[in-house]
């Protein structure tokens, strides 16, 4: 398992196996990455709804969008003289 960023492509198949029942240690294992990144993920792209399984429901593209305001918000941290 490499360090690596979820892609979008990446996590639309995390959405299609969670819809689909999948278990978390599965869905970890097909994309190629711990099964702590698929919860992390999951809490991510969180919509605040449940999905027709009864559990929370998440969208993938909030997911991209949250972890690139992540990204974006480490910078350069520069100390004020």
């Amino acid at each position: 398992m490499a360090n690596k960023y979820l892609t979008l492509e990446d996590r639309k198949k995390i959405s299609e196996m969670y819809e689909s029942e999948a278990r978390v240690v599965d869905i970890a294992y097909r994309i190629g990455c711990h099964p702590s990144t698929i919860y992390d993920e999951l809490r991510r792209g969180d919509t605040g709804t449940l999905d027709k399984n009864q559990r929370h429901g998440y969208d993938p593209v909030k997911g991209q969008k949250a972890a690139m305001e992540a990204i974006r918000a480490r910078g350069n941290r520069c100390k004020k003289v």
